[in-house]
């Protein structure tokens, strides 16, 4: 089969004969001119090849880079998979140093593939759901062994990573899950995240618990959190939050002070069954109707009807 080329130089050399020929048999012509003209259209078909071949040589690198960069992509999505499955592995491992070192690889990991962020924020929730106990929260005059002053340091490390990797407050859309359900957390702070649905049912939240500032996309859900033997809820604070869909706070133990001052609850919302220990503040809290229709307020509080179809509570 016959190259390009040679077919664009015969028809070149073609052009050439055939219009310089022609126009030698005007006599008002030339034979330079008749020689440029026809030099003209030859050399116009080579530039038309010229064209053609640098248009293909244009596609044909473009379709590389596009395979490269297929290729790229399959080679970093096989990095992060076994990275991830990696750092997965080293959190079961002996040494507190080499488990911390495996919840910041997994937290580089989703902080540069964002598509991991849901399936890391998961792996340390479950975490932080594994049974833990220190002799601080049976007594708090003593002191925890060295093994358990070593997972708790890995354990709060796990939760401030988690906060880390929340997307601020004040961003649009649903925020990340988390499951913490039966999780034992100390110093647990969500203030000024926005989280999409959250469970805390039969958590144990120690020393002190913040999530003021928070938007909750999803429900929340703190049924009977820090009851049981032993268990004891810290300082709640949850000043100025938001509450887009259900909060459930039925059963709810909290035996220092709590504040919802200025938290909105959008969604249906009780505290049905919870125990307050000490001062509980609801100043400037308020409830849409629905929200309003399950409430159960602790005593000192009523419920007062605004306009906008807004629920304010105010101290009996």
């Amino acid at each position: 089969m016959r190259s390009p080329l040679l077919w664009t130089l015969i028809a070149s050399a073609v052009l050439l004969c055939g219009v310089g020929g022609w126009l030698l048999t005007d006599p008002a012509t030339s034979r330079s001119e008749a020689l440029k003209t026809g030099g003209l259209a030859g050399g116009a078909v080579v530039a038309l090849y010229a064209l053609w071949l640098n248009d293909r040589r244009r596609r044909v690198e473009e379709a590389r880079q596009v395979i490269e960069q297929q290729r790229h992509d399959v080679d970093r999505e096989r990095i992060s998979d076994e990275r991830f499955a990696k750092s997965v592995e080293l959190l079961g491992h002996e040494a507190d140093q080499v488990r911390v070192g495996a919840l910041h690889a997994l937290a580089g990991l989703a902080r540069s593939r964002p598509e991991y962020r849901q399936t890391v924020l998961d792996v340390l929730c479950s975490y932080l759901r594994r049974p833990f106990t220190h002799r601080r929260y049976e007594n708090p005059e003593l002191s925890g062994t060295p093994e358990e002053e070593r997972e708790l340091q890995v354990r709060l490390t796990a939760q401030r990573l988690i906060r880390d990797l929340l997307p601020p407050s004040d961003v649009d859309g649903p925020g990340p899950d988390l499951d913490l359900t039966g999780a034992v957390l100390e110093y647990f702070d969500l203030s000024r995240r926005r989280i999409g649905g959250l469970l805390l049912r039969h958590a144990s939240l120690y020393s002190s618990t913040n999530l003021s500032g928070s938007v909750f996309t999803g429900q929340a859900y703190f049924t009977a959190a820090g009851t049981g033997p032993g268990r004891l809820v810290g300082v709640f604070r949850c000043r100025d939050a938001t509450f887009l869909d259900r909060a459930w706070f039925s059963g709810t133990e909290f035996s220092e002070r709590t504040n919802f001052s200025g938290t909105t609850f959008a969604g249906r919302t009780t505290f049905n069954g919870a125990t307050f220990a000490k001062e509980v503040l609801f100043d400037g809290a308020r409830f849409s109707d629905l929200a309003a229709a399950e409430v159960h307020l602790p005593a000192g509080w009523t419920l007062e009807a605004q306009s906008h179809g807004c629920i304010a509570v105010r101290s009996s």
